[in-house]
């Protein structure tokens, strides 16, 4: 696994507030949240429902805005959706009229991609997300952990500088959940893009990240940051390591106490 940035981050985010106001009540969802995410790295953002982290990834993806302060990706202002983000949901959001491949090529045939160079990609995505002989099969073929494999692959197709993940394995049982952890991180080790990954299950932040941001509620905040430090090679014994075991004992009391 490679190591995190320290540079200039694809991803920066200062002195950023959330408001919600309505004539009768005013919410603060967010509060000052400043974060540097470093070009390839691999960063979590852990905490528990109702503080504000996939409001925070939202306004990453441009699909929200927010009240105060500033977002960057590779240094330009975040002004709502675009190419260079891509996006997974928990939810699949597949074209069930599509087949798998046509999933995948989707965001590619709306930027008129040749046919051909769509045909390449889509078999390079086939083979990465281990799909290959569902080419031609449809949504409601697959299972929930195939869905969410072309969900990855047709976000990565675009080529996206940072990719987006809202608690993407959520809905999936456990052995499964397992498995899209492993085939992500094979897929990130490929891809190289930056991942801003959004999960309330400790085990799944430390097995997946480099680094793990901690929020907290009430308003939405920052506690603390942790660098992951586990062997690069992360296959499912690394769950037993001494390092993962004391850090998820450290994250569990943290978000305990909140």
């Amino acid at each position: 696994m490679q190591a995190a940035a320290t540079t200039k981050g694809m991803i920066e985010i200062a002195g950023v507030q959330k408001v919600y106001e309505t004539k009768k009540s005013r919410f603060e969802a967010l509060r000052d949240i400043n974060l540097n995410i470093g070009k390839n790295e691999f960063l979590t953002i852990l905490g528990p429902s109702g503080c504000g982290k996939s409001t925070l990834l939202r306004m990453v993806a441009g699909l929200d805005e927010q009240t105060e302060g500033t977002l960057n990706v590779d240094g330009e202002p975040i002004i709502g959706p675009g190419p260079d983000r891509g996006m997974v949901f928990q939810g699949y959001t597949l074209f069930p009229w599509l087949t798998v491949r046509e999933n995948i090529e989707y965001g590619l045939k709306l930027k008129n991609v040749p046919i051909l160079e769509r045909r390449r990609i889509s078999s390079y995505f086939l083979k990465v997300i281990r799909l290959e002989a569902f080419d031609k099969s449809y949504p409601k073929q697959l299972s929930g952990g195939m869905k969410q494999r072309v969900a990855i692959a047709r976000a990565l197709a675009n080529r996206p500088k940072v990719l987006l993940m809202d608690e993407p394995f959520g809905a999936l049982d456990a052995q499964t959940k397992l498995e899209m952890q492993e085939m992500l991180l094979e897929v990130w080790e490929k891809e190289k893009t930056t991942v801003l990954f959004i999960t309330h299950d400790i085990d799944e932040a430390i097995f997946l990240s480099q680094r793990i941001v901690v929020m907290g509620a009430g308003p939405g905040r920052i506690i603390r940051e942790f660098n992951v430090e586990l062997p690069a090679d992360r296959t499912q014994e690394v769950r037993e390591h001494p390092a993962f075991l004391d850090l998820k004992r450290e994250l569990a009391q943290l978000l305990k106490h909140d």
